[in-house]
């Protein structure tokens, strides 16, 4: 079989628009028992540049687009070296003899798939992306922009799957999902419980029995047969608890300020983990120091970091975190050119660091508990990192945006605090050599999903040539990729690598 030129350009996004046009083209079939079924659109990119497609529905009514795709359309070619785009987490059970998709794409040996949105049904809910990872298929979410385009068009059912999934009694073995025997109700703070029920505007009280049966079907209690109490979760303990160090020891963000000359100031909150960010934001504003930039002959003071921002990545780090890592603890270090932010446990299998510092990270929740709580609190968007906050630094402050990298245990996300900064801290080795002016161009490049060179003449006032120059020699870099079009296309664009 053909294999694609090397000189043409591979860009993902590309196949997840064509999934997502496809999906639209579902046709789903009516089901006495009010079931509303997923609209799902399938893409498959063989090495030599051709594609196939199908959607849900295409030949047969409730024909699942995977099996449509791969046993009615192509059953009798070589998949191995091919790509899949699914809308949808392929389904994980079938009724004998039917084949469940995620076992028909494994059997059909194709080495990596691009994945929609997780299924949250609960027979489905990640298992079937697991299969795929555990036959050592490669799984790559699609952009967040796209996975809301999904969310919309499969609203009732997402509706309906997450209503059948709490009630499922299905458990994981994650052991902060499981109660904490030796704890009970009164080791929870009143003052945490208290600040949920009024930022969630619930109508209970902390003492109210209605209110333990809320927390229950939250997750954050559950019922033990033996002492015919209610106790507390991990999750529980980790939220609402008075000291949950006491159980989880990695369960504290450690907070450092550098002022410079040696003067260091620390702190440390292992408070319930509801009432952390007040707390850490408050903090903030007194020890944030201002920072200089020499970038031009006369040294301007800059001032104090956008607390907003910083605010919001500080709980993406409390809510994204590892939990079951012992040992670790989260950690905010400010200094005069640098902020950052580590959290144990790298990025999860499906989110590439790629993305993340493209700020089209999909969304999933590494702890959906503690994730729904703080979205009833609106204190983190449920689905998603809080990425357009990241990305508005450059447009609202003119700050350079901020760079994830993985060192495990931890996952940094570092703010540069100038454009000087930005030197000092991006792990890319081709900065270094960028003029001034050119930094500031691939700063704003970051910012944008994809531009024309006469987007980038047009926002500097640069000639059309400059424009060129420069984002030529930021490919030359490797700092930016195109869209896969011929050079002297009008439809060649750039994003950043």
């Amino acid at each position: 079989m053909a294999k694609l030129k090397k000189k043409q350009s591979f860009v993902a996004r590309i196949y997840m628009q064509l999934a997502v046009e496809e999906m639209n083209k579902s046709i789903n079939e009516p089901r006495p028992d009010g079931k509303v079924p997923p609209k799902v659109g399938a893409i498959l990119l063989f090495p030599d540049g051709r594609i196939e497609r199908a959607h849900r529905g295409e030949l047969r009514d409730g024909d699942h687009a995977e099996f449509t795709l791969i046993e009615r359309k192509l059953a009798y070619e070589k998949l191995d070296d091919c790509i899949l785009f699914t809308t949808l987490e392929p389904c994980v059970e079938r009724n004998l003899p039917k084949i469940a998709c995620c076992k028909r794409t494994s059997n059909a040996r194709i080495k990596t798939v691009y994945v929609g949105i997780p299924d949250p049904d609960p027979t489905v809910n990640g298992k079937g992306i697991a299969h795929l990872q555990d036959k050592g298929i490669k799984v790559i979410m699609f952009d967040r922009n796209l996975q809301k385009l999904i969310e919309q068009e499969n609203e009732q059912f997402i509706e309906q799957a997450l209503e059948r999934k709490r009630k499922s009694e299905e458990k994981t073995e994650s052991t902060i999902e499981k109660p904490v025997t030796s704890a009970d109700f009164n080791e929870l703070s009143t003052e945490a419980l208290e600040k949920f029920i009024k930022e969630a505007k619930l109508p209970y009280k902390t003492d109210q029995l209605e209110f333990k049966r809320y927390l229950r079907d939250l997750g954050a209690l559950e019922y033990d047969k033996k002492s015919k109490q209610l106790k507390p979760t991990g999750y529980g303990i980790l939220l609402f608890g008075l000291e949950p160090r006491v159980i989880y020891k990695q369960a504290a963000l450690k907070c450092a300020v550098d002022y410079g000359y040696g003067n260091i100031e620390t702190r440390e909150f292992d408070q319930a983990l509801v009432l952390v960010p007040d707390l850490v934001q408050e903090w903030i504003r007194k020890v944030l120091p201002s920072s200089k930039d020499t970038t031009s002959f006369k040294r301007k003071e800059i001032p104090a970091f956008p607390i907003e921002v910083l605010r919001e990545a500080v709980i993406n780090a409390i809510v994204h975190r590892d939990y079951n890592i012992e040992g670790a603890k989260s950690q905010l270090e400010i200094n005069q050119d640098k902020i950052a932010i580590k959290s144990p446990g790298g990025p999860l299998p499906s989110i590439s660091l790629e993305q993340l510092n493209s700020f089209k990270a999909p969304s999933i929740s590494r702890n959906p508990i503690i994730t729904f709580v703080f979205n009833k609190m609106k204190l983190v968007e449920e689905m998603g990192f809080g990425m357009e906050a990241m990305k508005s630094l450059n447009k609202k402050y003119d700050l350079p945006l901020p760079e994830y990298n993985y060192a495990a245990p931890f996952l940094t996300l570092t703010f540069p605090r100038t454009m000087e900064a930005v030197r000092i801290v991006s792990q890319h080795d081709g900065i270094d050599q960028l003029s001034q002016e050119e930094l500031k161009g691939y700063e704003w490049v970051k910012a944008q999903d994809e531009i024309a060179t006469k987007d980038y003449a047009k926002h500097f006032e640069y000639t059309q040539r400059t424009a060129s120059r420069h984002i030529t020699n930021m490919l030359r870099l490797g700092l930016l990729k195109d869209n896969g079009e011929p050079q002297k296309s009008p439809k060649i664009r750039y994003s950043i690598k």
